[in-house]
């Protein structure tokens, strides 16, 4: 454990994240996985196999120290108790989503290590699984331990910030939700910061989601539907999001965490909403839900009361596809989401309809996965 300690502290150290974010992005070859995963019984294997990998990755990190973590992120503090809550978290999601995978386990697979009992059991296993890996899968193994302690990087770089920086990695209190609790091989789709002027990105987005037969929540920001209404009229824009749910992102994309007017931008962008669409969608229209979510996931801590006033939830995000990063291609987002939700088994996905790469990556997702996962309507999110 020791010699993988210090394999975890020697890539960490390249990883030279900073302040507003990481340096270096999750990528994952996911054609290295040589079986399809469109059926609940392909997806199962592929699952097994990844989350023992990542699980493996997991324990390596722990054994992080702070002063690992400050060098490797460029953060002045860390505040453990978030980074070892998040790691244990996902630990225990690890063993919850292992133990959904093997429940049509066969003789003879090597990705059946038995059945765990508890996350001790689990990285017992995770720790043998290389040693029953077939010759052909080396070259996915290391391919996805390499994403998967990327992956796990940029993750546990927002806890060691949390809540000095808020975001997705951690609720303040039981109106705030991110996915983790959905059932099984249930994913929701969600998009932030449209719309755009028309005929752009987000009408694009929309079509593309219509000819799948698919719903999302799309978190608008109320400046931006604004002028989308000053160039048209409320009737034109509710049938935009016919077949779709419409929540608030605030009146402006900063954060909500330091900006003096964060109530304002809530209320404004409630009350334009609540013009423009119903609360709940007819075949006509799209549906208005009342759900805020923060830009960059930024809140203040004490804001409880306050949305619990307005009637309203935090929605979060456990997937995060980082299509808005010039860093990550197309292709390459189809790679990270399905590796994720091979790992995750269930959540909630993070795009934005006002860049490009959505409404190609996701036809993509959509097929390749087939009937082995379950896209919640919109309208139940929860």
């Amino acid at each position: 454990m020791r010699t993988i300690c210090l394999l975890a502290i020697g890539w960490l150290l390249s990883f030279a994240g900073h302040a507003a974010g990481p340096a270096t992005i999750a990528k994952v070859n996911r054609q290295l996985w040589q079986e399809p995963v469109n059926t609940t019984a392909g997806f199962d294997k592929a699952s097994r196999a990844a989350i023992l990998v990542y699980a493996q990755s997991l324990q390596a990190m722990q054994k992080l120290s702070d002063a690992d973590m400050k060098a490797a992120f460029k953060i002045k503090t860390v505040n453990r108790t978030s980074a070892n809550k998040w790691l244990n978290k996902e630990l225990a999601l690890s063993l919850r989503n292992y133990q959904s995978a093997a429940k049509n386990c066969g003789a003879g697979d090597w990705t059946c290590v038995g059945h765990p009992a508890s996350t001790a059991d689990l990285l017992k296993h995770a720790g043998n699984f290389g040693a029953s890996i077939p010759a052909t899968m080396i070259q996915w193994h290391d391919n996805l331990q390499q994403f998967s302690r990327a992956y796990i990087a940029e993750q546990l770089r927002l806890a060691a910030l949390f809540p000095t920086v808020s975001s997705e990695i951690d609720n303040f209190n039981d109106r705030e939700w991110n996915g983790d609790d959905f059932a099984d091989r249930q994913f929701l789709l969600t998009f932030d910061d449209g719309p755009t002027k028309a005929h752009g990105d987000s009408d694009e987005v929309l079509q593309m989601l219509a000819a799948n037969r698919k719903s999302a929540v799309f978190f608008i920001l109320g400046e931006n539907l604004q002028k989308r209404l000053t160039a048209t009229d409320a009737k034109t824009l509710a049938e935009l999001y016919k077949g779709q749910c419409v929540a608030s992102h605030g009146w402006e994309h900063q954060s909500h965490a330091k900006w003096a007017d964060w109530q304002d931008s809530i209320t404004r962008t409630q009350s334009l909403l609540a013009s423009v669409l119903p609360k709940r969608g007819s075949e006509n229209t799209g549906s208005y839900l009342p759900f805020f979510r923060p830009p960059y996931g930024q809140r203040k801590a004490d804001s409880g009361p306050f949305f619990q006033q307005q009637g309203l939830q935090v929605a979060l995000w456990n997937l995060d596809s980082q299509d808005w990063n010039k860093q990550v291609t197309g292709d390459e987002i189809i790679d990270r989401m399905i590796t994720l939700m091979l790992i995750k088994r269930h959540g909630v996905l993070l795009f934005h309809d006002v860049h490009p790469k959505a409404k190609t990556a996701l036809p993509v997702l959509f097929s390749e996965l087939g009937n082995a996962v379950m896209w919640r309507d919109c309208d139940q999110p929860m």
